[in-house]
């Protein structure tokens, strides 16, 4: 696998709109981090993005899991905190030759995207939705501008998610999987954002950071240090 490419997938858990935004809130953590590493982001979709700059999976692979957040949403009118979850994948960029997809098990459809990207993207069927019949994974992207490279990027996409799927099940098989997870799996509660106690702790090191305002304005280079230090 590419060290230097990153894949981040994000979804929304229990928590209505607030998780939502919360997911938001997270990909915007990562597009800043990212710039803050002079790396290159392009977006996937409106729950995927892929990086790429020098040890970018590398450096990212450990905040894959459940994230936490805990604070008083906007829409709370009675001020009490609320305890919201998103999950964030981190898939590496998979070559062609790692993992054999047959033509036969893939399915597509097209149609005409929405939202950025010039009057073309809204006026041909540029936006691609591609399920993978053994596995039942979907992938939608939609943010390229023309039909051929949204394929190319949900083709990369179904490969690293045949990749993560792979990898679970040696996990299970090896009794691994909390080290597998660690790796880049989407299964584990690993982090905490506190609000009101403007702290952030990482359960997997049993450390905590008191400037949750930076983080979570992409200055994560001390969490991501850490981690990488007690993985190595």
């Amino acid at each position: 696998m590419n060290p230097n490419i990153a894949i981040l997938e994000f979804r929304p858990g229990p928590g209505g709109e607030e998780a939502k935004i919360w997911v938001s809130d997270l990909k915007r953590m990562y597009i800043r981090y990212a710039n803050l590493n002079g790396w290159n982001v392009s977006e996937i979709s409106d729950m995927a993005i892929k990086i790429r700059g020098e040890g970018a999976f590398t450096k990212l692979q450990y905040e894959a899991g459940t994230h936490r957040v805990q604070r008083i949403p906007e829409t709370e009118r009675q001020g009490r905190i609320h305890t919201s979850t998103a999950t964030v994948a981190v898939l590496p960029d998979i070559q062609e030759s790692e993992i054999h997809i047959k033509p036969e098990d893939l399915e597509w459809d097209f149609h005409r995207a929405s939202g950025h990207g010039g009057q073309n993207v809204n006026k041909v069927n540029s936006a691609v939705r591609l399920t993978h019949k053994p596995s039942g994974i979907v992938v939608t992207c939609s943010n390229e501008r023309d039909q051929y490279q949204n394929r190319q990027v949900a083709l990369s996409m179904l490969r690293a998610r045949l990749w993560e799927q792979e990898e679970l099940k040696k996990a299970r098989t090896l009794s691994e999987a909390r080290s597998v997870i660690g790796r880049g799996m989407r299964a584990e509660k690993i982090r905490t954002y506190n609000y009101p106690q403007n702290r952030v702790t990482d359960h997997r090191i049993n450390t905590s950071w008191h400037n949750l305002d930076d983080i979570v304005d992409g200055k994560l280079h001390k969490v991501t240090e850490a981690l990488l230090k007690s993985n190595a």
